[in-house]
């Protein structure tokens, strides 16, 4: 008999041991009540209640932990925006009792916050300046969701606005002034570009140009140079100057005629080509330069005789 009442009183201790003990994680508190009333409050490791009597009526975790808060609301220039704040927050170690008992639902009263500051500070706001001043709404947020919340127990760590999205066809027109400003800015750097490939071909052009005016002068300087021995070598043997300069025109002439000769692919004909429009043209020369020195002559003692009689006029008393 003294068997039979002994296995159930065993199983029945083994199971108060179990009751009374139990663990509780790293970064975690639990609410410890006796009767219903709030008892004390439990960190992490192994601790005892009593059974029957008391009992673990929750657990919060210490950790901070994230909300992702979605509001929809207008900017000042009409546009409906969805805006994603997230909201990192944790339950402050001192203050595990109000987090418990003071808040039944914290998220529900995160939100509420979060909707209330958002819609209160983004209608003040272009859209433009919403892209922009979003840390501001986010610390506007955290200012706002710190004063209440601390008396409830909870630290606000960071607020975040992770999203910020406009109407559809407001991204579209966005898009489209976004493409339209770069191409235009595109179109700007292209011409800049060809500008500056005109002006620096045209200064290439206008150096080759001089260049070869130089390479010109410098010929026609040796030509001259060239024309002027001949003359004074053909002076020594008793031609004047006229004939000697229409004589080298000749030469230079048929020297001009041999050099198009020599090339196979030219179609250049000169006329007249015969011996005897050769010599005319050396008489036409001839008496072209020598009427030509008899004229500078002539204007010459004209010029002079003007001036002597200028200065021999009487002057009025």
């Amino acid at each position: 008999m003294g068997d039979y009442l002994f296995i159930p009183l065993l199983v029945f201790l083994v199971f108060v041991i179990f009751s009374a003990a139990f663990s509780v994680k790293q970064q975690t508190a639990a609410i410890v009540e006796t009767f219903g009333k709030f008892s004390s409050i439990r960190q992490s490791g192994l601790h005892f209640k009593i059974p029957f009597v008391q009992r673990i009526s929750g657990r919060l975790s210490l950790k901070i932990q994230q909300l992702d808060v979605i509001i929809e609301t207008k900017t000042l220039d009409d546009v409906f925006v969805k805006l994603k704040v997230s909201v990192q927050y944790k339950v402050i170690k001192d203050k595990v009792y109000d987090a418990f008992y003071k808040l039944d639902y914290p998220h529900d009263q995160i939100t509420s916050y979060v909707f209330d500051v958002v819609r209160a500070e983004v209608p003040k706001m272009k859209l433009d300046d919403v892209f922009v001043k979003k840390d501001d709404i986010a610390l506007a947020v955290k200012a706002e969701l710190n004063d209440a919340m601390m008396d409830y127990g909870f630290d606000i760590i960071r607020t975040l606005v992770t999203d910020i999205d406009p109407d559809p066809q407001v991204k579209i027109a966005m898009n489209r002034i976004n493409a339209a400003d770069r191409e235009k800015t595109a179109a700007q750097y292209e011409g800049d570009a060809a500008r500056i490939l005109i002006v620096e071909k045209a200064k290439a052009e206008a150096e080759s140009k001089r260049l070869q005016g130089q390479g010109i002068a410098d010929q026609r300087r040796e030509i001259a140079r060239g024309l002027e021995e001949s003359v004074e070598v053909l002076n020594k043997v008793g031609i004047n100057s006229q004939e000697a300069s229409a004589l080298i025109v000749v030469t230079q002439h048929y020297d001009t005629l041999q050099s198009i000769g020599q090339e196979t692919n030219s179609n250049l004909i000169l006329l007249p080509n015969s011996p005897q429009a050769g010599s005319q043209m050396l008489n036409d020369m001839v008496a072209s330069f020598t009427a030509s020195n008899m004229i500078g002559e002539n204007m010459k003692k004209a010029n002079n005789t003007g001036k002597t009689k200028k200065l021999d006029k009487p002057k009025n008393d």
